[in-house]
């Protein structure tokens, strides 16, 4: 398979159609099943009565891809390609800047398809020091090749860029694809040229398994994403577009994966401490947060709960959202005797039923 095939995809309108019918199911449907579960409710962070710290004492900030952040939070790629996404991608941004944690936009196929749609992905203008993440997908990373991926991360000014699996999405999608050969190779290829510290491999809703992470560790992927079930299901998602056998197909699989707690748990013990390990699929409250950093996630990533406050209220709810998740996180560590993240991975949890059986199993 040849790495470096042309640069531009061939035009076409339809995927930034998609993306704004995305937008509205996210905004207006129930896009995550309410049998699906991060399996966090059955891990619990043990109390300390007695911390022996002041709040002014608790220190969030966290490394990520040569930058520190204020706090282990991410802003997970939703959108861009449309006017549209443009607006909700940079007002969003405005408030990741404002609190100091990573953004990421949503697949930059569009803009890879159609170049004059970079401004819709552009957030450096309004984020100027924010860790910021381009996003691909897998099959349009191999079509791509190096040289193309390194221009749709340099065309945002991006730290690193995100290359996100979603097979499942895809065979649900009723226009996506079907052919997923060759993955590892380009892979390993983008972080031979790119550097490791400038790719994320990701999920999208179904979880890596530990088998998957350790194959893209040997191929020198150092920043995982483990996306897990528990949030959006972008199977449900298209299975909301799609009609027929594909509709019906979509409703069996709409629950198809990896919880995202199983997923963090297990695939930190597999791949050990050098890997940069995110922690997304599901991810609600500043509670969720601690307790996977706590099972080993170096940050947390989340995006549904940002992206309603902003339709419902713009710029301020979001800051408002933000100020309550990390409002709570702080008060996770205060309340488990952890002065930082590095911390609360030391101290006592308790884990029981499903979550327990998956991480023995796994």
């Amino acid at each position: 398979m040849s790495v470096t095939p042309p640069l531009h995809m061939p035009v076409d309108d339809t995927t930034a159609r998609r993306k704004d019918a995305h937008l509205d199911l996210c905004a207006q449907e129930e896009v995550a099943p309410v049998e699906n579960t991060t399996l966090f409710e059955q891990m619990f962070l043990v109390h300390c009565a007695m911390p022996e710290l002041s709040a002014d004492e608790v220190d969030l900030s966290t490394p990520l891809f040569g930058k520190r952040l204020k706090a282990p939070l991410l802003v997970t790629g939703m959108t861009g390609g449309t006017e549209r996404a443009m607006q909700v991608n940079r007002e969003i941004a405005q408030v990741a800047e404002a609190f100091g944690v990573a953004f990421g936009v949503g697949s930059q196929r569009a803009m890879a398809e159609r170049p004059e749609l970079t401004k819709t992905f552009a957030v450096r203008d309004v984020a100027p020091t924010t860790v910021l993440i381009g996003n691909i997908g897998l099959v349009q990373a191999v079509r791509l090749g190096v040289d193309g991926v390194r221009r749709l991360k340099d065309g945002i000014g991006a730290d690193a860029i995100a290359v996100h699996l979603n097979p499942g999405q895809e065979l649900t999608q009723p226009e996506g694809d079907r052919d997923f050969r060759g993955g590892y190779e380009i892979i390993g290829a983008l972080v031979a040229a790119l550097g490791a510290e400038r790719v994320l491999v990701k999920e999208t809703g179904c979880g890596l398994s530990p088998e998957v992470a350790r194959r893209l560790v040997d191929v020198g992927v150092k920043n995982l994403d483990v996306s897990g079930l528990g949030g959006t299901s972008w199977v449900r998602v298209e299975q909301l577009r799609a009609e027929g056998v594909a509709r019906e197909v979509g409703a069996q699989f709409s629950s198809w994966g990896i919880p995202t707690a199983a997923a963090v748990g297990t695939v930190r013990r597999a791949v050990g401490p050098g890997v940069t390990l995110i922690a997304a699929g599901g991810m609600r409250t500043g509670l969720d947060v601690a307790k996977a950093l706590a099972l080993g996630a170096d940050v947390g990533g989340l995006a549904l709960p940002l992206f309603r406050a902003h339709q419902e209220g713009g710029v301020p709810k979001v800051h408002d959202a933000m100020t309550t998740l990390v409002t709570a996180l702080k008060q996770a560590l205060m309340l488990t005797g952890s002065r930082t993240p590095a911390e609360l991975r030391t101290k006592p949890r308790v884990v029981t039923g499903a979550l327990k059986d998956w991480m023995a199993s796994l």
